[in-house]
């Protein structure tokens, strides 16, 4: 990829120092002295701010305490006294590429960039396990570059230059989970009020989703303090079993000031539309089911003068904990641990001897991943609950070739011998794999709302928002008899009690099974001339065989999702890069 009219901010030298292409309110720089910063992304810091911030740094290593103050989810450059750093979001919703170009290095925001500009190929083994992995392919694997020859920063690192040479450095750790749930809520409702006001766009108006659960409508009604004019978008379910639309009701009624507006299934496109699916270039859009109906909205939005959209994307992943904090849990609180064993398995059904396996020994990081791989192609126990320090296993399609398996294969080894866990505390660990897992695709998700000029703002995925919630003592809000504690504790006096109080979470199988109802003909066409079985990664045979045979469940669906992103995505990669 080329940019056909750059925008450049230079070094004090004089030099370029970035290049590339954003809006006026995509970055805030400044300078102070020998020092000078620039910030991209969704943060409320103007530059006589950020000036100041400057002021205080001497070293690259004082960006540190810069980078923890900054709120939003923002790309942060520095240049001091000739040295110069670069790093995302501790979410991974920001992230940062880099590679060598004619013995300079170099580093991006998106990978097909230093893709194009280094004549990079498309990296196999990667796309094998996007095809197996898919939505649940979990770090350090799923934030593996598609290119040979470009690496990918670690959302807890920074990338440091001295002359031509850059390293890789650390700078972020999680903080202690010392709070309860009362103190901890707290600092969650100013973390979550501080990410969604002063955000209005320099024109245009502000939008949020209110899909009628809890994340999305406490965003709504914080919004609404500052904007109580704005609208709401929420899209009708097909399954008239989802309660959705009664909680968003509720909520549509206490927000009196705001505008509403529901789009009929009929209005939409449909689930798998392939005809309408967005492709980006970096990257397979593994969450593609609605990409159709997602660049719909953005479209709807900026058509009617929208330019900053809410929408409650990673609630689910800061507020409901994975089980893995059990097995810390029983050495200080062997009590409290089995009596939450005892109901987990009541309500969701765990087997006994998986539960207490996975509570006595937990394992290793390395272990997991070694798991996967010994494991890559049999059938998993039902319900068996994630007690270890991972979180949904890689299962391999059936589609898949075996020259493919072993691909992946080999990359569940090859991470086994560098993933490191991301918390001590595993309870801790897995809310960071949730967040950094699905990250990995909603900054794509953002990709397709920006190319409508609408700018996505995902409040959960705000680095002070999560911090705020890894100081909370998981078991605390990981109660299962209750949903989502600590949002409900933080939005109390906030969002109605009676939204807080829901219990249920809404389903929408009957949209995916009718989506693939009416474009399995138009898939089956797309698999008659595979790119991927080109390769030698899939066997088309197989997969039409799958697809025309009764669905006993969604798991052929979910699978298929992750194959159609990656054939879509090697096509596209394939091809000439237009300019952009």
């Amino acid at each position: 990829m080329t940019f056909a009219s750059p925008r450049v901010v230079l070094h004090l030298s004089g030099r370029p120092w970035l290049v590339g292409s954003w809006a006026d309110d995509q970055i805030a720089t400044a300078t102070a002295g020998q020092v000078r910063l620039a910030v991209f992304g969704d943060c409320p810091v103007g530059e006589e701010r950020l000036s100041k911030l400057a002021s205080a740094i001497t070293t690259l290593t004082d960006v540190d305490a810069l980078a923890s103050r900054l709120p939003g989810s923002v790309h942060l450059l520095a240049s001091v006294d000739g040295q110069v750093r670069a790093q995302g979001s501790i979410s991974g919703l920001n992230r940062i590429f880099h590679t060598r170009l004619d013995g300079v290095h170099v580093a991006s925001d998106r990978a097909d960039v230093l893709a194009g500009m280094i004549g990079a190929a498309v990296d196999e083994q990667s796309l094998a396990v996007r095809m197996a992995g898919g939505l649940a392919l979990a770090p350090p694997l799923n934030e593996r570059s598609l290119w040979t020859g470009i690496s990918s920063l670690a959302p807890d690192r920074c990338l440091e230059w001295t002359r031509d040479q850059a390293d890789e450095r650390v700078w972020w750790n999680p903080p202690a989970p010392q709070l309860s749930l009362r103190d901890g809520a707290v600092g969650v409702r100013e973390a979550l009020t501080t990410a969604v006001q002063d955000r209005a766009p320099a024109d245009g108006r502000v939008s949020a989703d209110l899909s009628g659960g809890m994340d999305s409508t406490s965003l709504c009604f914080l919004a609404a303090r500052h904007t109580p004019t704005m609208l709401t978008l929420r899209w009708a379910e097909a399954d008239a079993a989802n309660d959705d639309a009664d909680f968003a009701g509720r909520a549509i009624r206490a927000l009196d000031r705001a505008e509403h507006l529901v789009i009929a299934q009929r209005e939409l496109p449909s689930i798998f539309d392939l005809e309408n699916t967005p492709v980006e270039a970096e990257q397979p859009l593994v969450t593609n089911r609605a990409a159709a109906r997602l660049r719909h909205n953005a479209q709807l939005l900026a058509r009617h003068g929208f330019r900053r959209h809410l929408a409650g994307h990673g609630g689910d992943e800061l507020f409901v904990p994975f089980p893995g904090y059990l097995a810390p849990l029983l050495r200080h609180h062997r009590a409290l641990a089995l009596r939450r064993l005892r109901q987990n398995r009541a309500l969701k059904r765990w087997p006994l001897r998986p539960a207490l396996t996975g509570l006595l020994r937990p394992g290793t990081v390395a272990g997991w991943w070694h798991a996967q791989a010994d494991n890559l192609g049999t059938p998993l126990p039902p319900r068996a609950p994630a007690l270890g320090w991972g979180l949904q296993a890689v299962q391999a399609p059936p589609w898949m070739t075996p020259a493919g398996l072993d691909l992946v294969r080999q990359a569940l080894r090859d991470t086994a011998q560098q993933a490191r866990p991301l918390s001590d505390d595993l309870g801790q660990h897995q809310t960071l794999l949730a967040v950094r897992t699905t990250a990995a695709h909603y900054r794509l998700t953002a990709r397709i709302f920006a190319d409508a000029g609408v700018r996505l703002d995902l409040p959960y995925y705000d680095p002070r928002v999560l911090e705020a919630v890894l100081r909370v003592r998981t078991h605390e809000h990981a109660d299962p008899r209750h949903y989502k504690p600590l949002l409900a504790e933080a939005m109390r006096g906030i969002v109605p009690s009676a939204i807080l109080g829901r219990s249920t979470k809404g389903e929408f199988g009957q949209d995916l099974r009718q989506g693939l109802t009416d474009n399995l003909p138009a898939i089956l066409n797309l698999f008659a001339d595979s790119a991927l079985a080109r390769r030698g990664l899939v066997d088309v045979d197989t997969l039409r065989t799958r697809l025309l045979a009764p669905q006993r469940d969604l798991s052929t669906v979910f699978a298929l999702e992750a194959l159609l992103g990656c054939e879509l995505w090697l096509r596209t990669a394939t091809s000439p890069r237009p300019t952009a």
